[in-house]
């Protein structure tokens, strides 16, 4: 089959040889971990100095985590829990005021359309939860939390609702549990989660009765049948499979299993997967929203969940066509750059403790101290998390901890 290799830049890194990468405490050792924190202090200070002037003078408002001011807020917030870079300037709530500064417009004027954690009024409002939360203000983050639990109505019953991550239920689900992976179970209401949870697999299964050859969940997001981690079933299937509550977890574990079974027989020579069903014939997107690294998440939990190694042998493959062809010219953001499929090998680093998968997150995050260099395209939000240099210095200061990387707004 033939691939893409426009959208590339060629992988001339050595593959690993052994070399020791952490120390006693787990953490990056030598140069590299150096070099990382260099980096950081430089893209953070452009990120200060130049982004947040700029989007301070755009015109129309962008409250999202995705490519908004509510991503901003999702960096300070990493930042201050992270302080692995040494920032000496650094008191201890000073990037948690400013992340709260970066969220008081959209939690003052929530857009009212979009539902989800990275594109709509989730994301700020889980995001102000956290926030509050840490600061001591308990009623804020309680109030914050209600009104994202409110939402449940609109994302169960809106039948244009799509399902998937970036706009979808999917993406409301995954608000729901980043509150409750940091702040505790019980602070959101289980119902809300088990209902949004059962509203997702009904339209799945509904979607799914209508059509032949199809796995028992199956989605469609503007007529095409994705698959995933951004737009897709790889994503809706992973948040799935977060769910632990009895209610419905019998429910999720016999029905995703066959949905990962199938979306196996979909993975081509490279390791790579299609974008979508109507897409199988062409081997072209290596980033996490349309392609193999985002399907990683999918396979590390279905392993987590089934032990059974086909899963883990597919995610090993997932990473290797990361290595050879996740170098994009798009960029070194999240969705569809370098910084973003480093996490993919981040994710199986954890699992198994080999530390080749680390190295070839280190090499990733060399490419990208090079910030600006290898660049062909420049993105239509440069400072934001998920296309720019926010989710860029993310993911640097992500490295300096790897075993407690996580892909923002998305693992937990």
């Amino acid at each position: 089959m033939a691939v893409d290799e426009s959208r590339y830049h060629t992988n001339s890194f050595k593959d690993y040889n052994g070399e020791k990468l952490l120390g006693e405490d787990k953490k990056l050792i030598g140069s590299v971990a150096e070099r990382l924190k260099e980096t950081i202090g430089r893209l953070l200070l452009h990120f200060e100095g130049v982004g947040l002037c700029q989007e301070n003078t755009s015109g129309r408002p962008n409250f999202s985590v995705y490519t908004g001011t509510s991503g901003y807020a999702f960096l300070f917030v990493h930042l201050h829990n992270s302080k692995r870079w040494g920032d000496s300037s650094d008191t201890e709530d000073t990037y948690l005021q400013k992340a709260l500064e970066h969220l008081r417009e959209p939690l003052a004027h929530p857009q009212g359309r979009k539902h989800t954690f990275l594109c709509g009024d989730a994301g700020p409002l889980a995001l102000g939860a956290y926030v509050y939360s840490k600061l001591g203000d308990e009623r804020s983050a309680a109030q914050c939390i209600s009104r994202l639990e409110s939402m449940h109505i609109n994302v169960i019953r809106d039948q244009t609702l799509p399902d998937e991550h970036l706009y979808g239920r999917a993406g409301y689900l995954s608000a729901l549990l980043f509150v409750q992976h940091h702040l505790g179970m019980d602070k959101v209401d289980r119902e809300v989660i088990i209902k949004v949870t059962k509203a997702l697999l009904d339209s799945g299964q509904s979607m799914a009765a209508q059509q032949r050859g199809c796995p028992p969940l199956m989605y469609e997001w503007h007529e095409k049948k994705y698959l995933g981690a951004a737009h897709g079933l790889a994503g809706i299937l992973y948040t799935l499979l977060l769910v632990k509550y009895p209610e419905v977890r019998p429910q999720i574990e016999n029905t995703v299993k066959a949905c990962v079974d199938y979306m196996l027989t979909l993975q081509y020579p490279s390791g790579n997967f299609p974008s979508s069903v109507g897409s199988i014939v062409h081997d072209r997107l290596v980033q996490w929203c349309h392609g193999a690294p985002g399907w990683v998440y999918m396979f590390v939990t279905a392993y987590k969940t089934y032990n059974d190694k086909k899963y883990l042998q597919a995610a090993e493959q997932c990473c290797d066509v990361v290595w050879q062809r996740g170098l994009l010219k798009k960029g070194l953001g999240l969705c569809h750059g370098a910084a973003g499929n480093a996490y993919s090998f981040l994710a199986l680093f954890r699992l198994t403790q080999n530390q080749k998968h680390l190295y070839r997150a280190c090499k990733f995050a060399e490419w990208c101290c090079d910030y600006g260099r290898h660049q062909s395209f420049t993105p239509d939000h440069p400072f934001s998390l998920f296309e720019g240099i926010a989710g860029t210095i993310y993911f640097l200061v992500d490295m300096l901890d790897p075993l407690n990387a996580r892909f923002p707004a998305y693992e937990y």
